[in-house]
């Protein structure tokens, strides 16, 4: 199953079918969770509360003995942001202001009606983005008058350098997608916009910039539409526009699900980076599939933070931060997951359909280190030495037997 085939609304009730108040019971309440360790740490809570969003965190709301310290939140849900709503659709976004921690990236969720407009505009970031739902016309114009057009659908990914003027407009059926923009104060909403531009910009000046009377720009907006609604585009080759310069060289666009899968016990992967997708020279992510049972290995990245997108399923994720500090989280479709630079994590599933998410860096390349390699390719007596384990452990180690998704080794698909 592909990331985006799931009814999302129908895994949403069901799950939430375990909470129920048994009526007459000796105990109306034994389905409610509490904060009590097996081992009897803890102790109820009976003040106000919601208990659907504990059922939702169980491993937060009773953590595992081994989390300690003091990690700062790594989680924060979309469904908790602002949702701004216009003619031609919304957008909601998740930056530093809203998740601290998240100094590397910032992501914005949005969705185009049919023929709805993301309004002509460029950023002081680079723009990376996964086609979630539907289909849309992207384009774009270079620093020497290139220019770029193409149409996207489930699964593909763009990329737009900072600075470069681009527009998204949605085609029949409309389109949700995210946005992942390479600093985390980045704000959706403080984008340069051609509408504001003009709008602040004397008329006497337009009309001597253009070579053309004041009169043409009587009607012009008066504020930034930022997004508006517009009739559903034809054919693509009816928006051909040929430029004397040519075409962008490098393809801002790239089918990710269109890439061969790397396959294990576990899972699968699809990684993209500069390697495979040139034109995205500073955000790297991989598409991570884990089947129910499954995990992604104890691993950490060498190069930079790791921003996380959860697109379906359910999941939890221990980070370990050195210093005798761990923290486990539980995340779902909708949340967005953080780790901190060279910090050891694993993702497990805890549901039973298949957990899909992206994790996507600041980086030109994908790096990580997997635990299981390290001890693996290290002297065995120096591992056991170290941790008191059995020969058991490294003879498995070395016929890579574990049930893990791992991706050490890949095949890349330009």
């Amino acid at each position: 199953m592909e990331p985006h085939n799931i009814n999302y609304f129908e895994s949403f009730f069901s799950e939430r079918e375990v909470f129920k108040i048994k009526k007459g019971s000796r105990n109306p309440y034994e389905n409610i969770p509490q904060p009590i360790r097996e081992d009897g740490a803890g102790a109820t809570d009976l003040g106000p509360r919601d208990v659907l969003r504990d059922i939702e965190n169980p491993d937060m709301l009773v953590p595992p003995k081994t989390d300690a310290g003091t990690i700062p939140n790594l989680k924060f849900s979309f469904s908790d942001t602002h949702m701004q709503l216009y003619h031609g659709g919304w957008s909601q976004e998740i930056t530093a202001r809203e998740l601290p921690i998240s100094t590397t990236l910032a992501g914005v969720n949005m969705r185009l009606t049919p023929g709805g407009v993301r309004e002509l505009h460029w950023h002081k970031q680079a723009e990376w983005a996964y086609m979630i739902l539907g289909k849309a016309r992207v384009t774009a114009v270079d620093q020497k008058g290139r220019n770029f057009i193409a149409d996207v659908s489930e699964g593909d990914l763009w990329y737009f350098p900072a600075g470069i003027p681009h527009s998204i407009q949605g085609l029949e059926g409309g389109c949700e997608f995210l946005l992942v923009f390479d600093d985390g104060n980045f704000s959706e909403l403080s984008t340069f916009t051609i509408t504001d531009w003009f709008a602040h910009t004397p008329k006497d000046v337009l009309s001597a910039n253009f070579g053309v009377s004041e009169q043409a720009f009587a009607h012009i907006p008066t504020k930034q539409r930022y997004m508006f609604q517009a009739e559903v585009p034809g054919a693509i080759e009816t928006d051909e526009v040929l430029s004397p310069y040519g075409t962008v060289p490098q393809s801002l666009t790239y089918r990710l699900l269109q890439q061969e899968p790397m396959i294990t016990s576990g899972g699968s992967v699809r990684i993209v980076d500069s390697t495979n997708f040139p034109a995205s020279v500073n955000i790297a992510a991989a598409l991570v599939e884990i089947k129910p049972g499954g995990m992604r290995e104890l691993h950490w990245h060498p190069n930079n933070d790791e921003w996380q997108y959860y697109l379906t399923g359910t999941g939890r994720m221990t980070v370990f931060a050195a210093s005798g500090e761990a923290r486990t989280f539980n995340y779902r479709a909708g949340d967005v997951g953080y780790v901190p630079f060279a910090m050891g994590h694993y993702i497990q599933n805890t549901g039973t359909e298949s957990l899909w998410f992206l994790e996507i860096f600041q980086s030109k390349r994908f790096e990580d280190v997997s635990l299981n390699q390290w001890m693996a390719l290290t002297p065995k007596k120096l591992v056991e030495a170290h941790l008191h384990v059995g020969p058991e452990l490294m003879d498995s180690l070395r016929k890579e037997k574990a049930p893990v998704v791992k991706y050490n080794e890949r095949t890349d698909n330009s």
